[in-house]
């Protein structure tokens, strides 16, 4: 029986990728993204290629009311959604108290509010049912403290408890709850970010790689899937369990200026 996927942040990048590969499984999509013109092509594109039907939901979910829109016109369009990918997020690049408050605002409201909302609205409906999955995008950024992206790694760390927590919270079901952690991807992402001109972006994964890492996590329930890390991402990682969290900080902090 095919599985209906719910992806955020569907039309580009990462999220793109998971709709590509959940389609080629023969699944149907539900797919979300602020701008219907990518949505439409996404949808004639995956049910032209797959023969699987996608439907569209256009929806900026940085506003409060989003979630719970999206939610309901799931369900009253009598969709049965298998398994909820949270995708969509963004980052910025600056020092904290220099960047525009209204940009990190947004960031907060879909990196955490909107997700979480979410995954409130469509989680009683898998218990009650006892199957479904959840896949959180968090972050390797996650792990550490980000000096120059403060907001987007809290975010991020945010993403990955939530995550995990809830995770144990459902030991007695048939519901799982995974969180993707990548590094630095091949995607919109570090233009818009513009991290693309800093160090840490000088080596990027596929955004293809990392989303069939995080679909297969889904799937065979995992808690964690950390991929698509450089070498010096992962002897980072590794250093920051042993280093004082300061010299951490400054060495984060310079990676992330812009050159």
């Amino acid at each position: 029986m095919s599985k209906v996927a719910l992806i955020t942040g569907a039309s580009s990048g990462i999220g793109k990728e998971l709709a590509h590969i959940h389609a080629a499984t023969g699944g149907h999509l539900v797919v979300v993204a602020r701008s219907s013109d990518k949505l439409r092509e996404l949808k004639k594109e995956l049910e032209s290629k797959y023969r699987i039907k996608v439907y569209c939901i256009t929806k900026d979910l940085e506003m409060a009311d989003s979630p719970q829109q999206v939610y309901d016109e799931v369900k009253g369009a009598g969709i049965e959604v298998d398994y909820l990918i949270n995708n969509a997020g963004f980052g910025g690049i600056g020092k904290f108290h220099e960047r525009a408050w209204e940009k990190d605002l947004a960031m907060i409201k879909l990196n955490i509010i909107a997700l979480t909302a979410l995954t409130r609205l469509f989680l009683p409906d898998f218990v009650q049912r006892n199957s479904g999955k959840i896949l959180n995008v968090s972050s390797t950024a996650s792990l550490i403290p980000g000096p120059m992206q403060a907001v987007y790694y809290a975010s991020k760390a945010y993403v990955t408890s939530f995550s995990n927590a809830i995770a144990e919270e459902l030991y007695d079901t048939g519901v799982t709850v995974t969180a993707l952690l990548p590094g630095a991807t091949e995607t919109g992402f570090g233009r818009i970010s513009g991290m693309d001109k800093t160090s840490l972006f000088r080596h990027t994964a596929s955004a293809r790689i990392v989303a069939q890492d995080g679909y297969d996590g889904m799937l065979n329930g995992k808690l964690d899937v950390i991929t698509g890390l450089s070498f010096v991402n992962r002897i980072l990682i590794k250093a920051t369990a042993l280093l004082p969290k300061s010299i951490t900080l400054k060495q984060i902090r310079r990676m992330q200026e812009v050159k």
